[in-house]
């Protein structure tokens, strides 16, 4: 899987243009902010879920560790800087899911509630035409990391189904064999 090339695929897909960028790099004071709390509500919303439960609260300190790098990933997410290296760090982040057992069926919802709070954030942030800008560019950076989060998961199983039939044990070990060969 080229990342760089999945990027651009997706860039051109959703039409995110420069214009998003700077809108996004803009909005990086106002939303940043927001990392843990947007964090806190994500895992809350996770760990009601019994699998979801088990998975974050089976490791000592996993939940922590995570909240850390909920923060790291959701500032970069009004960064500005959305190129090939960003793109690796994504697929990364969706084969690590994959691997310890986390699907897309999961995840997806959850975003939803990281884009919920900060479109509410947004409109009660900002005024006029910079709402709809905002949203714009926010719901366009969101549907490109959904979509590389998704391909990973489809690299992951390609690559399991290799040496297994079982959908979940094809997951996991394909997960495992294209982080060890990015490693």
């Amino acid at each position: 899987m080229n990342s760089e090339e999945l990027l651009q695929t997706l860039v051109r897909r959703t039409g995110f243009v420069q214009q998003h960028v700077k809108t996004l790099q803009s909005l990086e004071a106002v939303a940043a902010p927001l990392a843990p709390e947007i964090a806190l509500a994500f895992y809350d919303y996770l760990g009601r879920d019994p699998e979801m439960h088990e998975i974050l609260w089976s490791v000592p300190g996993r939940v922590e560790r995570l909240y850390q790098s909920f923060a790291l990933w959701y500032r970069e997410l009004f960064s500005g800087n959305y190129d090939a290296s960003y793109a690796r760090r994504r697929i990364y982040i969706g084969l690590v899911h994959a691997r310890v057992g986390v699907r897309p069926g999961h995840i997806v919802p959850a975003v939803g509630i990281v884009q919920e709070l900060t479109l509410e954030h947004l409109r009660n942030a900002l005024r006029g035409a910079e709402i709809f800008a905002a949203i714009s560019a926010f719901e366009k950076i969101m549907a490109i990391e959904i979509a590389l989060m998704q391909e990973s998961y489809f690299a992951a199983l390609w690559e399991g189904l290799k040496s297994t039939q079982n959908e979940h044990e094809a997951l996991v070990e394909g997960a495992r064999a294209l982080l060890e060969k990015a490693g």
